[in-house]
């Protein structure tokens, strides 16, 4: 496992600490890998809706744009 060293500020260490005080992780290492692996698979969901409009919109199936498809998209799952 590759280490670093990285820089918090003051409110997120201390998120960090309260994090692993109460228990959650084991420590903060454990903690920052998870929040990554939680980046990652967002980033894959984005990438999925994101490829999911393009085509959409290329389909020619609606004139709207992939902003509005999503402002739509949006208010519908917002309720």
């Amino acid at each position: 496992m590759a280490r670093q060293s990285i820089s918090f500020t003051q409110p997120n260490d201390e998120w960090l600490k309260t994090q692993v005080d109460n228990q959650e992780y084991s420590s903060k290492s454990e903690l920052v890998n998870d929040l990554i692996r939680q980046a990652r698979s967002q980033q894959v969901q984005i990438d999925w809706i994101k490829f999911k409009l393009d085509k959409a919109e290329n389909s020619g199936f609606t004139s709207d744009i992939k902003s509005e498809i999503l402002k739509q998209s949006k208010a519908t799952l917002n309720g």
